[in-house]
């Protein structure tokens, strides 16, 4: 057997999904075949304006200590929940952050000229 994975499994219809949070092997397709259900998520808010959450957090711990990952998606809702700590986001540079950098570099590294000035 693969890695389990802690992942989402598409329910509902046309335009309004539904996901069931479940333990698989990392090898099974979205939908198919699962360990164990641990939860679920709605995206579509209810009338309250809020989304849907709900899980079976002794189980998502379980499966989260004996090696489980969880996929992006999973992990985040995880982490609004308060049940992992949220992803390090890698720091991406922009073009105007490399081009100053570049800039400070090139006139730091050039050396100071060694004739001296004329004197008369």
């Amino acid at each position: 057997m693969g890695v389990v994975r802690l992942r989402l499994a598409r329910f509902g219809r046309k335009n309004l999904p539904f996901y069931r949070i479940f333990a698989a092997d990392s090898r099974a397709p979205r939908d198919g075949k699962h360990l164990e259900v641990v939860g679920f998520y709605n995206p579509l808010p209810g009338k309250d304006g809020m989304k849907r959450i709900g899980i079976r957090s002794e189980r998502i711990k379980y499966w989260l200590s004996v090696g489980a990952q969880p996929s992006d998606t999973v992990a985040r809702l995880l982490h609004k929940i308060g049940l992992l700590p949220p992803r390090p986001v890698p720091h991406v540079r922009r073009k105007a952050e490399d081009a100053k950098v570049l800039a400070s570099t090139k006139f730091q590294s050039d050396p100071p000229s060694s004739k001296s000035s004329p004197t008369q």
